[in-house]
Parts: structure tokens; C-alpha cells; sequence
């Protein structure tokens, strides 16, 4: 991952080389491999996925840089990966 932002426009870019880098490397962890359906699809299927992103993003925000073993990166990142994830339920669901 870049180690700084950068300046002006180009630091969101880099935050977002950064973010899918990330959100790239879940996808190849333990608990996702050879699984064709995410926990998160079925929780979407029940009528749950707001409630669920939400409440993830609600977790990661509180224990921001506190929860021991954890960095605060890693925090933001999971953090910023489930509000896209319900970004994109949204604009799934409701075309926005």
C-alpha cells in the first residue's frame, strides 16, 4: 500500500489504490476461498444488509485504533470497505 496519500487530488486517488488493494485481499483470505456465495449476499438475500453494514461500520468506527492487535488503518479500511458494500447494495436496489 502507498505509504502517504499525497496531495491534493491525486491523495484520493492513492486512498483508493489503497482501499482496493484491500477490499482485493478479503476476497483471497481463509474464510472466502473456494466459496462461490459471501456471507454478506445471503444476509442482503434476508433483508438484513443495511442493518448488518451498518452496524459493521458502527463497530469499526468505535474501536477506531483501540482494540489491541488492530491499527487504526485496518479499522478506517474495513470500515470504508463495508460503506461500499452497502453503497453498492443501494444502488443495486434502487438505482441510485
Amino acid at each position: 500500500m502507498t505509504e502517504s496519500c499525497g496531495i491534493g487530488r491525486r491523495k484520493e486517488i492513492n486512498a483508493l489504490v489503497d482501499i482496493s488493494a484491500y477490499i482485493n485481499k478479503t476476497y483471497s483470505q481463509h474464510y472466502a476461498k473456494d466459496k462461490q456465495l459471501q456471507l454478506s449476499d445471503v444476509i442482503e438475500d434476508l433483508g438484513h444488509g443495511e442493518g448488518f453494514y451498518i452496524g459493521n461500520m458502527i463497530k469499526y468506527a468505535s474501536r477506531l485504533g483501540r482494540k489491541e492487535g488492530a491499527s487504526r488503518k485496518s479499522d478506517l479500511l474495513k470500515l470504508i470497505h463495508y460503506a461500499i458494500l452497502l453503497y453498492c447494495m443501494d444502488k443495486t436496489n434502487k438505482d441510485v
